[in-house]
């Protein structure tokens, strides 16, 4: 699993940091991004939707799952 931290970035910077590590990650790989701006809640899922990424949840406080489907 791949970890972005973007505690302490406002959105739609965790978004930002999100997509820019994605081509980075494998097919099938899971990214966990960390953010603790509450508006990443649901930025996260919809740019999932928007983007045709898996959105897995929230394993845990402020950490968001996206699996790169494409």
């Amino acid at each position: 699993m791949i970890e972005v931290d973007s505690r302490g970035r406002r959105c739609p910077l965790p978004i930002i940091d999100l997509a820019r590590q994605l081509p980075d990650v494998p097919v099938g790989e899971v990214i966990r991004v960390l953010a603790d701006d509450p508006a990443a809640a649901n930025d996260i899922p919809a740019w999932c939707r928007l983007k045709g990424q898996e959105y897995l949840g929230s394993s845990a406080p402020d950490a968001y799952d996206v699996r790169r489907v494409s």
